[in-house]
């Protein structure tokens, strides 16, 4: 958990703010999980802090549902080319990569459990 918020701090996801008057408000959780080796052994626990979206109401609260990943065919077709022009493959993985996104609707989530945070304010998501 303190590795995720550090993220979170780091990428100044939000900032702590009085709620303005009608703006709608989320809550938050924490989701674990456990990152296995190719093996199937254990490697380590994550955990990952996410806004309850699924309480937002679509045309009220956001337009637009988009996450930036590649589509599978545009990889496969990469791959392919890759292969016939014989040049070697890298692989790489960008840390907290979401978090680096901006958020084009104004947002507002409870702050996460057990954090310290001034009384009666709330995270204005960036």
């Amino acid at each position: 958990m303190q590795d995720e918020l550090q993220a979170l701090e780091k990428t100044r996801t939000w900032d702590l703010v009085d709620l303005p008057t009608g703006k709608p408000l989320v809550g938050c959780k924490w989701v674990y999980k456990i990152k296995t080796q190719s093996d199937g052994f254990m490697e380590r626990y994550k955990a990952h802090l996410v806004a309850k979206g699924f309480t937002q109401v679509y045309r009220i609260d956001y337009e637009e549902t988009f996450a930036p990943v590649a589509r599978p065919t545009l990889v496969c077709s990469l791959i392919s080319i890759a292969i016939a022009k014989g040049w070697k493959l890298f692989q790489m993985n960008v840390k907290n990569a979401f978090l680096n996104g901006d958020l084009a609707e104004e947002g507002y989530m409870k702050p996460p459990p057990k954090i310290e945070h001034p009384p009666n304010r709330v995270c204005q998501l960036k």
